[in-house]
């Protein structure tokens, strides 16, 4: 018999797409399925209770020698395991899951917290570590969390499956709506010869997309050749894209082939062709209607077979009404113009880019693999991305580089996404088991502010007063009721 995590899941994509029902979004109407692992009867009681009032599949083990028996005849998608335990402790739970069902989530439950017990587990690759006493809602917020990358994980599975017929796209991930769309008309451009626009900002992937299309193709045994318009200075372009004989100009000490010419019977993609001169133009345009051209420094006629796919990150109708670029080639090349989505229209692809990405590089830079806690996943879902995927790739490659924990935390992430979180509700200072002095920290506080609009206006009553939203005789009043003293200004 073969187990597999997440089955339910599975089998409820599987139904919906045989029922033409997939949308790309997955119901959250039927939950994971849960083993709670833990030595206490009361707390295997408290917690089942609360996952089963949620509509969560629990099942409960009072020992990892249970555990082991209850996974060897059902499948679980989430492990919730108690760390200290009589013979077999919480670790060797996550290493026999780890090992054995490595798509499983485990999560850490443990009344005996320190700082290193906590990040050994996230290095053997625990989803999520909790101390006791915990909230049930601490629980639930988390299960959540975990069941959401479960969904995300087994859709993205399913949905590639769905394009079988299409070259894996293993490098381009998403999962939401407009990259559904976007696959689909990757599927239906792919098997004609049409030239396409891609249009997109930058970092959104355009080349990945522009690949993908060609490794569709009946093309793609042949070349696929990219060269950036924006990258090669002018004066080399045209060498670039069509080659020069020997002696054709300075330095050219041998013939060489262009971009047209290598690419001959597969594609060549001109990204940020926005930024292409317009002498260049011209000469592309007569490319584009005869798919004939002349080296740098050749009367010979050369003809060749290629497909071309263009991409740019401007506004190309913008840049005609401008007169920056060529009317009659941008027609040319918008016979299929296919438009990728920046990331913040796509936010809920977020949380599995960042997956594949720590795993990426983790991988790719022999270290430990690394997890996200859940509050930093919040503010990366909550922020704007301007750079878009690329932004978030450079993002997770640095923050696996510098940060020495297992886990990334929220004082990891770059100071910019932190501030302008409009989701961060941190408390400025948090209440300690003594209680505080309320009224002693928001004189103090008033004291300070006071103090900072007289240093900002020069000692100018009014100008301090409306800095606090006060009239004068009102921070007048204040200062002398403080015994606040500094050199007034009347005007």
């Amino acid at each position: 018999m073969i187990h597999k995590p997440g089955w339910h899941i599975y089998a409820l994509l599987v139904y919906n797409l045989k029922k033409g029902q997939a949308k790309g979004t997955m119901s959250h109407s039927l939950p994971s399925r849960i083993l709670l692992v833990d030595d206490s009867t009361m707390t295997l009681e408290l917690i089942s209770e609360r996952l089963r009032q949620e509509g969560y599949w629990v099942d409960c083990a009072s020992s990892a020698v249970e555990a082991f028996a209850n996974a060897s005849q059902n499948s679980y998608d989430i492990v919730l395991t108690d760390l200290v335990m009589p013979e077999l402790d919480g670790m060797e739970v996550l290493a026999h899951f780890t090992d054995r069902y490595p798509e499983t989530i485990v999560i850490l439950l443990t009344g005996y917290a320190t700082i290193e017990t906590a990040v050994e587990a996230m290095r053997r690759g625990a989803f999520d570590y909790l101390t006791k006493p915990t909230k049930l809602d601490e629980i639930s917020l988390v299960l959540r969390r975990a069941q959401e990358l479960i969904a995300l994980k087994a859709e993205n599975v399913l949905l590639r499956s769905q394009l079988q017929e299409l070259h894996r796209f293993e490098r381009i991930i998403g999962i939401s709506k407009p990259m559904l769309l976007l696959y689909k008309i990757i599927q239906r451009v792919a098997k004609t010869d049409s030239t396409v626009l891609i249009l997109g900002e930058s970092g959104t992937g355009k080349e990945l997309i522009a690949n993908a299309i060609h490794r569709n193709s009946t093309r793609k045994d042949k070349p696929f050749v990219p060269i950036n318009c924006g990258a090669i200075p002018e004066e080399l372009m045209e060498s670039e894209l069509f080659g020069h004989e020997k002696g054709a100009f300075t330095g050219a000490l041998k013939e060489r082939k262009g971009r047209f010419e290598l690419a001959n019977w597969g594609t060549v993609f001109l990204d940020e062709i926005g930024d292409m001169s317009p002498k260049l133009q011209v000469k592309l345009l007569r490319f584009l209607q005869e798919r004939k051209f002349e080296r740098v420094g050749s009367s010979r006629t050369i003809e060749v077979d290629v497909r071309v796919i263009a991409a740019t990150n401007k506004d190309l109708e913008q840049e005609v009404t401008n007169g920056k670029f060529r009317e009659d080639l941008f027609y040319r090349l918008n016979v299929i113009p296919m438009h990728v989505p920046p990331l913040r229209e796509r936010p809920g692809d977020i949380l599995i880019l960042v997956q594949h990405f720590l795993q990426q590089h983790c991988q790719k830079k022999e270290i430990p693999q690394k997890t996200m806690a859940s509050a930093a996943l919040d503010i990366l879902q909550r922020y704007e991305w301007p750079g878009n995927v690329r932004e978030l790739e450079n993002v997770i490659e640095r923050l696996v580089i510098l940060v020495e924990t297992d886990q990334i935390q929220v004082d990891d992430l770059p100071a910019r996404m932190r501030q302008h979180d409009p989701g961060d509700s941190r408390p400025l200072m948090e209440i300690g088991d003594n209680g505080i002095d309320l009224k002693q920290i928001l004189d103090d506080l008033e004291n300070h502010l006071i103090m900072e609009a007289l240093k900002k206006s020069g000692g100018v009553k009014n100008k301090a007063a409306a800095l606090l939203g006060l009239n004068r005789t009102t921070l007048i009043e204040k200062m002398k009721k403080k015994r606040i003293s500094y050199p007034l200004v009347d005007s």
